[in-house]
């Protein structure tokens, strides 16, 4: 019993002695804001009670916790993002019908009473804005089974549906042939239907078969392959070589904040930036992945990021005025986007001569203007030099795409983001 009172004496002599250094080593350093006169004021009260206190699960004590979002670098992204999926669908059986007699006593020739069975459940693809990417597509689905029949008539219960939910702006083929273009907020496509409910011994009920034995099995599910793909939906596209300033250009009059770096093919996934005006207008832009020449053979990172372009109902041609003979990117743009889909250029379109705070760009900026008879506009995306006009002449593209075209037609896309 002594020896456990001069442990426990120890214990407290312990800590009454390290809360004095603590108190006094923060008195010497002179905290800050409220929490030198607090201490003070505390240490005073503990000498004149001869009581000291410590407590490690103050606020004092505690590690400083900054929370910070990372954000996700591009390749990260990459993984995230999927805009081609191949899909096997196989929709759900029918339930089998049910072959039984009705039992009752007193009631010896009751007849058939075996009910009919469920149906199997469809598949249906749906679009939901909330979904950006592919990448929650399973590549393969099946429905659920209608329920049996049962005895007295009962029928069997039918599955429910079965959907999957895809991006606005999804592409379903088969075979290579489209079949269903997806580009409105819940808008449904019914890939595949459920089997029938196979009959049960009541159905073949008649005069001439008054105890039929007969009941039929569900029919299977209806089974395809099919091929989603998602196509970028905004109304303007950033068009140009890798390594052109499209990333830095749509950081400048966007929201968004793509990869921004030295090297070609930073952008290896397209974005897409909402220009907000002062009318509470919204105009998307999407940046599309640098094209080199022969992107239309699959080369570079080809067809599986030109036919993102098809969505957009105006173009942006985003040149570089640091190189030579910058109108000669023009036409090799214009050449890659005929030969992947003819008439592609024909579309509104406006060129951005980009990087003009480099050494340069004003002699290459007359020269291009004397090649091209089309309207340029001079912008720096690093300096933000005259991206104002290039956001006027946005609005100006957008709003005549919805005079000419935009309301009422049944576009495939979107008058209003």
């Amino acid at each position: 019993m002594l020896t456990t009172l001069t442990k426990f004496q120890s214990r407290i002599w312990f800590i009454q002695e390290m809360s004095r250094i603590f108190a006094q080593v923060c008195v010497r350093n002179e905290f800050k804001g409220s929490l030198l006169p607090g201490l003070k004021r505390n240490l005073a009260a503990q000498r004149k009670t001869g009581i000291m206190n410590v407590s490690t699960s103050s606020a004092w004590c505690a590690k400083p916790r900054i929370s910070k979002k990372k954000e996700l670098s591009e390749k990260k992204l990459t993984r995230h993002f999927v805009d081609h999926r191949n899909v096997k669908l196989l929709a759900g059986a029918g339930g089998k019908g049910a072959c039984t007699f009705h039992s009752e006593p007193r009631k010896e020739w009751g007849g058939p009473d075996g009910g009919n069975g469920g149906d199997g459940g469809n598949i249906i693809i749906k679009v939901d804005r909330q979904v950006k990417s592919l990448a929650q597509v399973a590549p393969v689905y099946k429905g659920d089974d209608g329920d049996s029949g049962g005895s007295k008539n009962c029928y069997g219960r039918n599955a429910s549906t079965t959907y999957i939910a895809v991006p606005v702006g999804t592409v379903v083929k088969e075979q290579g042939k489209t079949v269903a273009d997806l580009s409105q907020h819940n808008q449904e496509y019914l890939a595949v239907f459920g089997g029938a409910g196979g009959k049960g011994n009541r159905f073949f009920l008649s005069n001439e078969n008054r105890a039929p034995m007969t009941a039929t099995p569900g029919e299977g599910g209806q089974e395809r392959v099919l091929q989603l793909e998602l196509r970028t939906m905004a109304h303007a596209g950033l068009v140009g070589f890798p390594n052109a300033g499209k990333s830095s250009l749509l950081r400048a009059i966007s929201n968004a904040r793509p990869a921004v770096a030295a090297y070609p093919f930073t952008t290896l996934n397209p974005h897409v930036g909402i220009v907000n005006y002062r009318d509470h207008e919204q105009v998307a832009v999407a940046d599309i992945p640098g094209i080199i020449c022969g992107a239309h053979l699959n080369r570079g990172l080809g067809i599986s990021f030109l036919r993102h372009i098809e969505r957009c109902r105006f173009l942006l041609f985003v040149l570089d005025l640091s190189s030579p003979e910058p109108w000669t990117q023009l036409q090799q743009l214009r050449y890659e986007l005929d030969q992947y889909e003819p008439g592609l250029t024909h579309r509104p379109h406006a060129i951005i001569a980009n990087k003009m705070d480099l050494p340069g760009a004003r002699g290459n900026l007359e020269a291009l203007r004397g090649h091209v008879a089309h309207r340029v506009i001079p912008v720096s995306a690093l300096t933000g030099q005259n991206t104002e006009e290039l956001i006027l002449h946005l609005r100006e593209l957008y709003d005549g795409y919805l005079q000419t075209n935009g309301q009422g037609s049944g576009q495939d896309m979107p008058t209003r983001w």
